[in-house]
This record gives structure tokens, sequence and C-alpha cells, in this order.
């Protein structure tokens, strides 16, 4: 598959933050159908499962999901440069290199946020990634790890890579604790620094800087593109995947009408009985679907349905617009 040619520096303006186990290929399609600009991100695959386990698996997705980025986790510049390779086959816009993760398999796996301490590593990885491909190679990464947090080591760090050839960085303004935090705990607890990304913005001009961690609105996202290039939400939007309803108006200056819910829900059954076609399981790609009433007459009751009867044998797509009966249409178009 040919990749498709967009500028990225102008839809990383707003991403949506790689989740493991939600940021699939179901949850980028159900988005894409809310924002026509927004990167999108996959969830992390390591070269180890691409290279050797079900590609189609790890790089399967739909057109529409563009523009979309594959993350990487890994180390091995070989290894990196052979992924990229076959990210930039199956169709994808960007591949990203994943230096911000804290879990222990990922640092057993010598990828993630222990790559922090690695500079040289991730600069030869960037280059041999970049010597492979045509399409962007970009690096999400922390502030630091453990005691390794000064500015100085966060901007040896850039430096290097970006010597290498990355000119887009996305920090998530916390450092990492790579001993005595769990992941969960590693997107909290480290308080977050945003000033210190700003900063490096200013010693960096050059560089595209997006800011991650902690951004909860579109009035927020905007507060930040005031010192920063870009903005990356994550789990905001994964709950109340609506938010992104004004992100092509309010972020990319594309005052295109925007779909209400119910129209977004309604041009997601085709999809979703294509899918389970495929073998998809409907509480599969339902589960995403959840939060999108949030804040809503007939919210709960939404979510209450799809939830005790997606999962059930013969479930198809009449859970969901049985569900969708039961939350009061208020509008047409939001324009």
């Amino acid at each position: 598959m040919k990749s498709t040619t967009f500028n990225l520096k102008h839809a990383h303006r707003l991403s949506v933050a790689p989740m493991l186990d939600w940021t699939d290929r179901d949850f980028r399609y159900f988005l894409r159908l809310i924002t026509q600009h927004c990167l999108l991100y996959t969830e992390m695959v390591t070269t180890g499962a691409l290279i050797h386990g079900d590609r189609e698996r790890f790089l399967g997705h739909d057109v529409s999901e563009h523009p979309i980025a594959l993350q990487l986790g890994g180390s091995d510049p070989i290894a990196l440069a052979k992924c990229a390779r076959l990210g930039q086959e199956a169709g994808y816009s960007e591949i990203n290199l994943n230096v911000g993760c804290p879990s222990d398999r990922v640092q057993s796996g010598r990828f993630g946020a222990c790559l922090m301490a690695e500079p040289k590593l991730v600069a030869e990885g960037v280059a041999s990634m970049q010597a492979e491909v045509t399409i962007p190679i970009t690096v999400k990464t922390r502030l630091g790890i453990d005691d390794f947090d000064s500015y100085e080591f966060l901007t040896d760090f850039i430096s290097q890579v970006a010597d290498a050839g990355c000119d887009i960085f996305i920090m998530h303004a916390r450092k990492a604790w790579l001993q005595g935090l769990s992941p969960k705990e590693n997107r909290d607890v480290p308080p977050l620094d945003y000033d210190r990304v700003y900063q490096i913005k200013q010693d960096f001009p050059d560089l595209h800087i997006d800011i991650n961690g902690g951004i909860h609105s579109l009035a927020e996202a905007h507060q930040h593109l005031s010192h920063v290039d870009g903005v990356m939400m994550g789990r905001a939007i994964y709950h109340d995947p609506y938010l992104l309803a004004q992100a092509d108006s309010d972020i990319f200056s594309d005052d295109h009408p925007v779909p209400t819910r119910h129209k977004v829900i309604e041009q997601m059954l085709p999809y979703i009985e294509q899918r389970m076609l495929q073998g998809r399981p409907l509480k599969s790609i339902t589960r995403h679907l959840l939060g999108m009433f949030h804040g809503q007459a007939g919210g709960r009751a939404w979510r209450r349905h799809l939830s005790e009867h997606a999962h059930l044998k013969g479930a198809g797509i009449e859970v969901v617009a049985d569900a969708l009966s039961l939350v009061p249409d208020t509008s047409t178009l939001i324009e």
C-alpha cells in the first residue's frame, strides 16, 4: 500500500495519544467520524511482535483513519528500520518511537522510557529508520527518568536525537519513575511540568514540540498552543470522544459541519457489521462507544444497554440501534 501524503506538522496541532488496549483500529475509525484532521496513533507495537507475529493484526487499518502514525517499541536499530519500512509499506503517515512507556515489561525488553538513559542508542535507531523510509520519524518521550531528571539531561537527550534527524518530539510533561511506581501511577503521580516543555521549545525553536499529559479540553489545548506547536490528548478523549467535535474548527480552522452524536453512531453501524463479518466480537467495538453520550441525557441508559447486551451470544448491530433509541436526539448538526 502506498503511503498517503499529509502535512504531518499540521496534523500534530492536535493528536490522540497511543494507548495500549484502547487505540485499536475500531476506535480510530470511530474517532475519524468526529474529526478529519487530528493525528491518530496505533497502540504501541513491539518490533519483535511485528517482525515475527501477525502483521495484518498489527498493521491493518482503514484508509479513512489517515492521518495515522504507527508507534513502535524497540531499541535495535536494524529491527526498527525493518519495522519502519513495513509501516510505510502498509500506508502509515508517520513512524513514532516510544521512549516514554515505564512498564516493567517494556524495561525488560530495553525499550520505552528506560531508553532515555541511552540517547546514543535512540539516535542510532532514529537514523536507521530515517535511512529506510521517506515518511517522518518522531519520538515520544518523558522529561526524565528516576534521578536523571535535570534540564541538562533532557536537553542532551533532545540534542542527540535531533542531530540524528528527528525534528518532531512529543513530550509527556512528567518524568517517569522506573522503580517504585506502576505504569498507572506514572500517569498521575509524578508532577506535571509544562514549563519545562515550553522551555525546550524556546531552546530548540527549529524543532516541532508537542505537549502531552493532563490535558482535558480544547480550551486547555489552546493555552498550550501559545507556547508549543502541538497538543496530544489521551484518556480525556477516550472517556468523552465527542470532545473532538469542535477540534477541526477550533484547532485546524476548518469549519465543515460536524455530525451529531447520533449521526456518528449511525455511521458506525455499517462498519460494525462489516467488522463482525470478519470475526470481530461486537463487545470489542462497542466498548469504545460507551463515552459517546458523556454528560448527555440518556447517556447512562446508553452505556448500560451496551454493557448488558453487547457481549451476549448472537448480539448484532441491533444492540447498538436499540441503545441509541434510549438517547434523545436534540440536534441535527453543529455548525
